[in-house]
């Protein structure tokens, strides 16, 4: 059963985030660009260095205070996983942004590149798992 006070929870931790790298840092809370001016980046990387952490330690620190992590064992193999993390690293170098990025940040400020970044988004993604559980046939 779905926990929705967790869900909105972290939906709101998210958002509060989002709000806390601008209003800090000035910065929108995209993780592939936080990530990778954290390994290419110039000299800022203590915040996001520090958003980094936060994020990694996120599921341990919930795992420790609520007795599980709430996280499944994956569905795939290691040869899927890293194709697709490969196929979401082009994704956000081709659209300038993650989901994160576009789909939490760029749609709270109105910008139309992320309301269309983040509609190809969704839509590539109804298709994936149309193609993969109905197609493929592959269930979880």
């Amino acid at each position: 059963m779905h926990n929705w006070p967790q869900a909105l929870l972290g939906g709101a931790l998210i958002g509060l985030a989002a709000v806390l790298a601008m209003a800090t840092v000035g910065r929108i809370a995209g993780i592939s660009g936080i990530a990778s001016g954290l390994l290419y980046g110039g000299d800022d990387h203590a915040w996001r260095a520090s958003f980094v952490f936060g994020l990694l330690s996120a599921a341990p620190l919930y795992a420790l205070f609520s007795g599980g992590s709430g996280l499944g064992l994956p569905q795939v193999g290691a040869a899927t996983m890293l194709i697709a993390g490969v196929l979401v690293g082009l994704g956000t170098g081709l659209s300038a942004g993650c989901t994160s990025g576009h789909g939490v940040c760029g749609i709270a400020r109105f910008s139309p590149r992320s309301l269309a970044a983040t509609a190809i988004f969704m839509i590539a993604a109804i298709l994936t798992v149309g193609m993969i559980r109905h197609v493929l046939a592959v269930q979880p």
